[in-house]
């Protein structure tokens, strides 16, 4: 895939190209996407923040279907570590989420040509919670967003996931890494940039709850019944922290709402984006 740089609105590529990115004394490729980029700005533009394990091609058609049904523009990226951005160069630190809202999503978006563009977050799982973090500490920069399957605290059943997906990850064959590999380049940097964070001695204590007193606009916290990462007390204390949450639980629906229940996931999120016009 050749280094591709950002193009003036409407004219930007169709296909995944790698945006250059600089990080102090590091030189970043993050893998991006723009989807419907011929749309004008008078819808809001819907940027995707995926999963631990999670990349641009990770999220399948999802993105376009939603931002067909919304006549949005829509922007997907895979973070460095991840699918075919820059690998990481080591471990992640405990606090990995808080500084990836503060360093890389702003620089990311400038880079993008965001600076001045109220933007409609959708995250899931890890990218949940940078959804959330982003837009408590910016809150002038979005305009909604929604969570779906957000980390705001450590339970029990997510480090037993954790603890059962390295197991899965490291068995001879492992059709969890093969499976992986297929959406990242360097697969060992995605697994374990976010499996090691999780599971270092300490980790149990963290928390973004505090992070979130200042957010201001309108949230959607979706969760499956059946989330084997996280029980429903994680959009829960969405909704305890910030009045303007709409909190729902998805039955018949595990830690992927996306998809397991597509479509219900789909009018939801039409509900939040029109109250944001």
């Amino acid at each position: 895939m050749d280094s591709t740089t950002l193009a003036p609105p409407g004219m930007t590529p169709a296909s995944p190209f790698l945006q250059p990115l600089h990080q102090g004394s590091l030189a970043l490729q993050i893998e991006s996407q723009w989807l419907n980029a011929d749309l004008g700005h008078e819808r809001p533009l819907i940027v995707f923040l995926h999963e631990g394990l999670g990349s641009l091609s990770q999220w399948r058609d999802f993105p376009q279907r939603l931002c067909d049904a919304a006549q949005c523009r829509g922007l997907v990226f895979s973070r460095p570590g991840y699918g075919r951005s820059t690998p990481r160069t080591e471990p992640w630190p405990q606090d990995y989420l808080q500084r990836q809202t503060l360093a890389l999503l702003p620089a990311y978006f400038d880079a993008m040509g965001l600076a001045n563009e109220r933007l409609f977050l959708f995250g899931h799982s890890d990218g949940a919670s940078l959804a959330l973090l982003f837009a408590a500490a910016y809150p002038e920069r979005v305009r909604g967003l929604v969570a779906m399957a957000p980390h705001l605290f450590v339970e029990d059943i997510t480090l037993a996931g954790l603890r059962e997906a390295k197991r899965a990850y490291e068995a001879e064959p492992s059709s969890l890494k093969a499976a992986l590999a297929r959406h990242h380049a360097d697969v060992d940097s995605a697994f374990y940039g976010w499996n090691d964070a999780w599971l270092r001695p300490g980790f149990e204590q963290w928390s973004i709850e505090a992070d979130l007193a200042t957010l201001a606009c309108p949230v959607l916290a979706l969760q499956g019944v059946g989330d084997e990462y996280g029980t429903l007390a994680q959009i829960e204390a969405v909704g305890r922290i910030h009045a303007e949450t709409r909190v729902v639980a998805l039955q018949e629906c595990g830690h992927a709402p996306q998809r397991d229940q597509p479509e219900a996931v789909i009018a939801h999120t039409l509900q939040l984006l029109e109250s944001c016009l």
